[in-house]
């Protein structure tokens, strides 16, 4: 049997929801492939490059400020599972101007997205917001804050489900980040320095996620029953109502990449780094050349 490291790089259904579908049905197994799901958050990018990973939004980030020649060869979603969290009173990502937020570093996936949206308001993130960066986690330190006033907005991942949050609060949800800037997301990539792209580990973890792709797709059911082992705060109406307005309508059911899409987001992205736009969409995102089927 084959084996492969595949690292998530961020917590939450973004990153993990459909590599645990694959792990938990036994889609890796059946496939010939033993997956080590490796938590890569606070890895550097050399132990990173060593394995297969699912975040895209950071191996993308590396291969433009540093040239590490990694490639993308699934797609789960081209729509950021990120929202800005906010108290009462505002009403538009405009009104965030002069408020505290509380948000991820400029060079992370998370706050250089969070960033594009912000400009897109007409906002300067770095003058006109009171940034308060925090890491990537399950925020319940963001949402304490939130609660007790020391912040007037957060950006929180897919540990929770922010509509839920919000309800039971009294807060909104001011934007989903997905709304205002696509980019192909969260996957399978590799850098072929060491793992080659056609290595038969790696095409197996393929299969196996187009399978789990597909189970979000057709089996409401069992997808929301995997994700409530990430929402364990919510109840499971929380859950279905969460995976029909952020993940089935949103989530591929191939693992293609539109290469429009990824084309404008790294023009953007680029941009908001202040680097190149050293590679095109076709040389990173190689997801209509990996094999189908055994």
């Amino acid at each position: 049997m084959d084996t492969i490291d595949l690292a998530y790089v961020g917590r939450g259904l973004h990153e993990e929801l459909v590599a645990s579908i694959a792990d938990q049905q036994g889609y890796y197994a059946d496939e010939g492939v033993h997956v080590a799901l490796r938590d890569g958050c606070d890895w550097d990018d050399e132990r990173l490059r060593h394995g297969a990973t699912i975040g895209l939004g950071r191996v993308l980030l590396s291969r433009l400020v540093h040239g590490i020649p990694w490639v993308a060869l699934h797609v789960n979603t081209h729509r950021p599972l990120f929202w800005f969290l906010v108290r009462p009173g505002l009403t538009d990502l405009s009104d965030l101007a002069g408020q505290r937020l509380a948000v991820h570093a400029p060079h992370t996936a998370p706050g250089c997205f969070a960033r594009i949206v912000l400009r897109q308001a007409g906002l300067n993130p770095d003058r006109d917001i009171h940034c308060i960066v925090r890491p990537p986690g399950d925020y319940s330190m963001d949402l304490r804050w939130l609660h007790e006033g020391r912040i007037d907005a957060a950006l929180v991942g897919s540990t929770m489900a922010p509509e839920a949050i919000a309800a039971e609060h009294g807060w909104q949800v001011l934007a989903w980040v997905g709304d205002h800037f696509q980019i192909p997301t969260v996957g399978v990539a590799v850098d072929p320095t060491y793992i080659h792209p056609d290595d038969p580990a790696v095409q197996a973890v393929v299969r196996a996620h187009r399978r789990a792709l597909q189970v979000i797709h057709n089996d409401p059911d069992t997808t929301v029953r995997h994700m409530r082992t990430f929402l364990g705060r919510h109840t499971v109406d929380e859950a279905r109502a969460h995976y029909e307005t952020f993940i089935t309508p949103y989530f591929t059911t191939d693992g293609q990449a539109d290469l429009a899409v990824g084309a404008t987001a790294i023009i953007a992205v680029a941009a908001e780094l202040g680097v190149p736009a050293s590679v095109t969409a076709a040389e990173f995102y190689h997801t209509a050349t990996t094999t189908l089927y055994r």
